[in-house]
């Protein structure tokens, strides 16, 4: 009796070990994003729906290395201390390994410190503000997004290429507006508009915040009707945008050109349900659309993936119009983490926690067509001025026309010439 009791219990010493390994062999992903609130239809619940496309096809396939993928799934409620509130849960409570996602700015920012001050690692999808990462000398958190400073500063660079071809003016006369959410991300991007047209020579005739969730934004209208501006670049959410622009029309704003910089301006279906052909012309700074980049450049295991985003995008939102930037955003960036990061971890730093997903992430080197959005990965290092931050990555400039999305900067990528002024049929056009 004595032999079986010591060999059952020699049995179960030996096993336990395989049993624990089995059992550690998992990566907890505590993902956040939007999914309620003004956020949400601003464009969060579509890179939220970007990120679970890409967690579940690594998932179903059996994982990454050996270690099996969970996802769990919060609502940040279109509230920064909610997303804060949740990152902490998900991590203290839910014992995740790492975060993955965040769309606003205003809670990159805040959730950024506090994840890193509980040593894990973040994997940002989204939030672009300069903010995040410039000066904060973070270890643990990354984004492979440009910064909101590039958006501001392309859309300026663009308008200085053009103006006099298009719009037949010398810098120095063209009167532009900035307005912009007054959250991180709209102040961010507006720096850069304000940097942008003051090295091209522009006049500045109105800069302006506003809180996102105004219920009435007709004082903004009636400031830029007296500032007169040729071209108004804007930073905004939904649904302020859709605010802004049903009361400038009804107040009779007239405009040369209207950019926006991504967040609600990338969600096309949603301008188009609340504003229907008023939209027409409207530009758009984001990084490119996985649907509208030129798949010969891309490596060649990416148009596969980039199909099996589109069929499932599809599946989830039949019927759009245009297929949202977002979806394919947060997809590739997840993609990236999933094929470059996460394997170099477990195969050469030997796991999955901050230190070792640090490390591999710092080790990150794809060229121009390295992923589905075109641009490569770098992450500066330690010592920089953005640890953590993306050098390879750039946004581009489309133009809706006719319910298309057409990439018309940089010239580089450029698939037709931009229309500018506003020809006369919309509502928003000078006459």
């Amino acid at each position: 009796m004595l032999r079986c009791l010591i060999a059952i219990v020699l049995i179960l010493a030996t096993a336990l070990p395989g049993v624990v390994d089995a059992q550690a062999k998992k990566l907890k992903i505590g993902v956040v994003f939007d999914y309620t609130g003004p956020l949400a239809g601003g464009g969060s619940d579509l890179h939220a729906l970007g990120a679970k496309i890409m967690i579940d096809y690594f998932a179903k396939r059996g994982g990454v290395e050996g270690y099996q993928i969970e996802a769990l799934y919060a609502d940040a409620q279109s509230k920064p201390e909610i997303a804060i509130n949740e990152a902490v849960r998900l991590i203290e409570q839910e014992k995740v390994d790492m975060l993955l996602g965040f769309y606003s700015s205003a809670q990159c920012v805040p959730a950024a410190a506090r994840i890193e001050q509980l040593k894990k690692f973040m994997w940002i999808t989204t939030c672009i503000s300069s903010a995040v990462l410039e000066n904060r000398h973070l270890k643990y958190v990354f984004r492979t997004q440009p910064s909101g400073r590039q958006f501001g500063l392309m859309s300026t660079d663009f308008l200085a290429q053009n103006v006099k071809a298009k719009l037949g003016k010398d810098p120095k006369d063209l009167r532009v507006a900035i307005i912009h959410e007054d959250g991180a991300y709209g102040v961010d991007v507006s720096k850069g508009n304000e940097e942008g047209a003051k090295k091209a020579g522009f006049n500045i005739v109105l800069k302006e915040s506003y809180a996102a969730t105004a219920p009435d934004l007709s004082s903004l209208v009636t400031k830029l009707k007296r500032a007169r501006p040729d071209v108004i670049f804007h930073t905004g959410y939904n649904p302020d945008i859709t605010l802004f622009l049903r009361q400038a029309k009804e107040q009779g704003l007239r405009v040369g050109a209207l950019v926006g910089h991504g967040a609600g301006y990338g969600v096309y279906d949603k301008l188009k349900e609340s504003l229907g052909s008023d939209v027409n012309y409207f530009f758009n700074v984001d990084p490119i659309s996985i649907w509208l980049v030129n798949q010969e450049v891309l490596a060649p295991q990416l148009p596969p993936v980039i199909k099996l985003i589109g069929d499932e995008y599809e599946k989830a939102r039949p019927g759009v119009a245009v297929k949202s930037a977002h979806v394919g955003m947060a997809a590739s960036n997840t993609y990236v983490f999933m094929t470059e990061v996460l394997p170099r971890a477990i195969k050469k730093y030997g796991g999955i926690d901050a230190e070792a997903l640090r490390k591999a992430a710092l080790e990150v080197d794809l060229p121009e067509g390295g992923t589905m959005l075109g641009f490569g990965v770098k992450f500066e290092g330690e010592g920089a001025p953005a640890p953590g931050q993306n050098d390879r990555a750039s946004p581009v400039i489309l133009q809706y026309i006719d319910d298309k999305p057409n990439i018309v900067w940089p010239k580089s990528l450029q698939l037709r010439e931009p229309v500018l002024p506003l020809p006369v049929s919309p509502p928003f056009a000078a006459k």
